[in-house]
């Protein structure tokens, strides 16, 4: 993950879009725990709530992959169903992860 092309392809610095990713990472946190909670309690409503925000946010930074697979607990939170929510937010906290430990967290 290359942090300087994806600071210039939103118009930042690199320090600038670093602490935004530090942001994102703080704030995704909170995003995950609700998003946990309602796929524990198949509350579907929750799921799509918690998946959205965190499409958002990551999206907004260019992190595609965590905003699609965000977008897939969202549309199948919106048709009901939390089955795949369980699997799909393991990906997510694991591609989090991962820029922690490129950011050197």
């Amino acid at each position: 993950m290359d942090f300087k092309q994806f600071a210039e392809k939103l118009g930042l610095e690199e320090d600038e879009y670093l602490e935004l990713l530090e942001l994102f990472i703080d704030t995704s946190a909170t995003d995950i725990a609700n998003l946990e909670n309602a796929v524990g309690e198949k509350n579907a409503d929750e799921s799509e709530k918690a998946a959205h925000s965190l499409k958002g946010a990551s999206a907004s930074l260019g992190l595609t992959e965590i905003a699609e697979l965000a977008k897939q607990i969202e549309k199948s939170a919106r048709e009901g169903s939390t089955e795949d929510g369980v699997e799909l937010l393991e990906s997510i906290k694991e591609k989090i992860i991962g820029i922690k430990k490129l950011m050197g967290e």
